[in-house]
């Protein structure tokens, strides 16, 4: 198979679109001027995504999110290009999943037409697993294999994939796939906060407290200053653990009245 030849400074354009993207947040022409911008590097999926993303999220912070920018007409509509096409899908699914509106997702891939859904890219369908494995339905976890056997070591796409095993509680051995899918080369670096993070709730559910503690600590010492609301996140789950381990190491409480019953 021959590979696609990337011209040098490839990185550094797309590290300039994403900026952008990025500067203005509020300004309502910067998803159609991120679209230009890929379609003129003929940007590849794992590309997209990894721009994308990242735009989505720091509209979201700034207060200016995306589902305010984009509709889904907008995004369901035959673009003039695929690359275009898919800037919008990949930035409008990115923001449904910062929000946490799983059914919404779910809901938007599968009315999707037959030719959009038989062509969707691998990043695609990951939301689209992850809008599955959140509301903790089994068949998530058939999407995100088929994704994890194309998607390789994708780590934009894995972060998706644990997000979802993350939020799914009610997963049949989803605590465990969570800790499986943290092994992955692109994902147990060591140096991943939120890899941390994720594993920490999945002890939890497991009842391994004190690896779960140490895994959380592990992520607030690897968070970037500055970062207030995934700090506030981490620090959540710290009670939750530490909570959990004291209830769980809590005597049973006796009857009243000093006689067994």
């Amino acid at each position: 198979m021959n590979l696609p030849v990337r011209r040098p400074g490839r990185a550094l354009a797309l590290l300039k679109a994403k900026g952008l993207a990025t500067a203005h947040p509020a300004a309502p022409s910067w998803p159609i001027r991120l679209a230009e911008d890929l379609r003129e590097l003929d940007a590849d999926w794992q590309e997209s995504a990894e721009v994308c993303a990242d735009a989505a999220w720091a509209a979201r912070s700034a207060g200016h999110g995306v589902l305010s920018l984009l509709s889904p007409e907008q995004v369901t509509a035959a673009g003039p290009d695929p690359v275009t096409t898919r800037t919008f899908r990949h930035l409008y699914l990115s923001a449904l999943r910062f929000d946490f509106r799983c059914p919404s997702l779910q809901a938007f891939v599968e009315q999707l037409p037959d030719t959009a859904l038989r062509s969707l890219d691998c990043y695609s369908r990951a939301l689209y697993a992850f809008a599955l494995l959140g509301q903790s339905r089994p068949e998530g976890l058939t999407v995100m294999d088929e994704v994890l056997a194309e998607g390789g070591e994708h780590a934009k796409t894995l972060h998706v994939l644990l997000h979802g095993l993350w939020l799914g509680q009610d997963l049949d051995q989803g605590a465990e796939r969570l800790l499986s899918l943290s092994t992955r080369p692109a994902l147990n670096t060591g140096r991943d906060p939120i890899v941390f993070f994720r594993v920490a709730g999945a002890l939890r559910r497991l009842g391994r407290y004190d690896e779960g503690l140490a895994a959380i600590d592990r992520a607030l010492d690897l968070l970037p200053p500055g970062d207030i609301a995934v700090h506030a996140d981490l620090v959540r789950e710290r009670s939750l653990i530490s909570a959990a381990r004291d209830l769980h190491q809590r005597p049973p409480l006796r009857a009243l009245g000093g006689t067994p019953t």
